[in-house]
């Protein structure tokens, strides 16, 4: 049972490095051919793209990777957005409380200047 597990992750590893390997040959065609006209060497290009899309999506990894890009698909239309009111008065909170912790910090940092300058060191 687990032998058959390795064998799959084995040939899908093998599927999926052969499509990189189509890639990096549809770049070479594509410069080799430097000759040939530009719709000749686009036609090269995008055809060893589709063949090196089509071997990894037809592998398990990427039937696994189109079922979760599904999966996320229908998550993200589940999401309720909210409406241009509520995201107004929320970055309003957000600029609010970036103000008021800005004016501790600054406040803190005026209190411990002065207790360390002043008090401790005796320098102002």
């Amino acid at each position: 049972m687990s032998q058959t597990s390795v064998e799959q992750e084995n040939k899908t590893s093998w599927m999926i490095i052969l499509a990189g390997f189509i890639v990096i040959l549809s770049l070479v065609a594509y410069y080799t051919l430097a000759s040939q006209t530009i719709w000749v060497r686009l036609a090269v290009l995008l055809g060893g793209f589709a063949v090196a899309v089509v071997l990894a999506a037809v592998s398990a990894d990427g039937k696994r990777f189109l079922a979760y890009a599904k999966d996320s698909v229908a998550e993200a239309k589940k999401v309720v957005w909210p409406s241009r009111k509520e995201a107004t008065q929320m970055t309003l909170v957000v600029f609010a409380f970036v103000v008021v912790m800005a004016l501790f910090l600054w406040a803190a940092d005026k209190l411990i200047e002065w207790l360390v300058f002043s008090v401790f060191l005796g320098w102002k």
